[in-house]
């Protein structure tokens, strides 16, 4: 199926933002240049590829698990239905969320399968999903949520050496023993939409690793008051920092702006799939900055006036609290979409939407 299995080419045309490439079997290997490469990226950016990451087969078959439960009637997902109270996980419908501070809905829909689900199975602690999600969980999801646990947690291992933090410092804020709002997420938006698929917004936790086939992930650089896509490498991921490593480590590591739209060109004509994961810190962590462990943050956090990184805010309330003020049942007006924002408070307020590019 295209804009599954077969990559329609990316338009030569369409502006895009070149992202650095690190190789993850030299960031394991310690190899100083990639190591450099990656605290670059992550600083300045907050985005970037990795290659070599050893995930290939599973994001593969997570796209087929992700098609087949996309696919089931609607009646059936809705049983699934993450609802308006914050929660996260299971399935979440078309044009229950908010895009922008009109109030416009979004055009995608998702699965959200809870990293604790995966690493319990067979016994469940968060809920219950679609037959077709069991189908595939013991050799399929549970490895891709394991192998990608290990590719986060060696960047947060680095990430505490480069913040100068004691060792396990970031480690132990997200503990597979606790329980966390980290999981796995496949991504549907149907054929030749034009409208916004998620809004600009910054991610909830530590760290994502995004692969796609199409092209739909936009950022919007520093500095910057316009939208670029993100071309999709073969064999390559996205990954990009979130708002709980911006906060721990004081605004040094960077969660940026991002966007999902419909694919450009010709890609426009094909529904695009996705399949993320996300790591989070345990629910009860307070997410704060780690000034008193490392005088680098310390130091950062005396020359920033970044009233967001106080949160008073435990990870699962900072989640929840964005996900619950996004959805339209509970709209009360352009303060709600405001209520929803996380470490994005200084530029998302007026950002441009910028038409998308479609084919004619």
């Amino acid at each position: 199926m295209p804009g599954l299995t077969t990559t329609i080419p990316f338009p030569e045309d369409i502006p895009t933002h070149p992202l650095l490439v690190v190789d993850y079997a030299l960031v394991v290997a310690n190899d100083e240049r990639e190591l450099n490469k990656l605290w670059k990226a992550a600083t300045e950016l907050g985005f970037w590829y990795i290659k070599n990451h050893g995930i290939d087969r599973e994001v593969s078959d997570m796209f087929d698990m992700g098609r087949e439960t996309l696919d089931l009637p609607l009646d059936e997902k809705m049983k699934y239905e993450q609802g308006d109270n914050g929660d996260s996980f299971g399935y979440k419908a078309r044009g229950t969320i908010a895009t922008d501070k009109n109030g416009t809905v979004d055009n995608v829909e998702f699965l959200n399968i809870a990293q604790d689900d995966a690493l319990s199975w067979p016994q469940i602690t968060h809920r219950t999903y679609p037959r077709t999600v069991y189908a595939y969980m013991e050799d399929v999801v549970t490895p891709f949520v394991r192998k990608s646990m290990e590719v986060n947690r060696t960047f947060l291992r680095f990430f505490e050496r480069k913040l100068q933090l004691p060792a396990g410092e970031l480690l132990k804020r997200h503990d597979e023993n606790e329980l966390n709002g980290g999981e796995a997420r496949c991504i549907r938006t149907p054929p030749r939409q034009t409208s916004t698929g998620v809004g600009a917004h910054t991610d909830f936790g530590s760290l994502a690793i995004v692969h796609n086939r199409l092209g739909g992930l936009q950022v919007m650089p520093p500095g910057l008051d316009r939208w670029l896509y993100i071309k999709p490498l073969p064999g390559h991921a996205v990954c990009n920092v979130g708002d709980a490593l911006a906060i721990f480590s004081g605004g040094i590591l960077r969660s940026n702006v991002h966007r999902v739209m419909p694919p450009p060109g010709d890609q426009w004509r094909m529904p695009r799939y996705s399949i993320s994961f996300f790591t989070r810190p345990g629910d009860d962590v307070i997410l704060r900055p780690l000034q008193d462990q490392s005088h680098l943050i310390a130091d950062a956090v005396t020359n920033t006036s970044r009233e967001e990184y106080v949160t008073n805010s435990t990870s699962k309330e900072w989640i929840s609290r964005r996900i619950r003020k996004l959805r339209i049942k509970n709209r009360a007006g352009p303060q709600t979409w405001y209520a929803s924002m996380g470490t994005e408070h200084q530029g998302v307020r007026e950002l441009p939407s910028q038409p998308v590019a479609a084919a004619a």
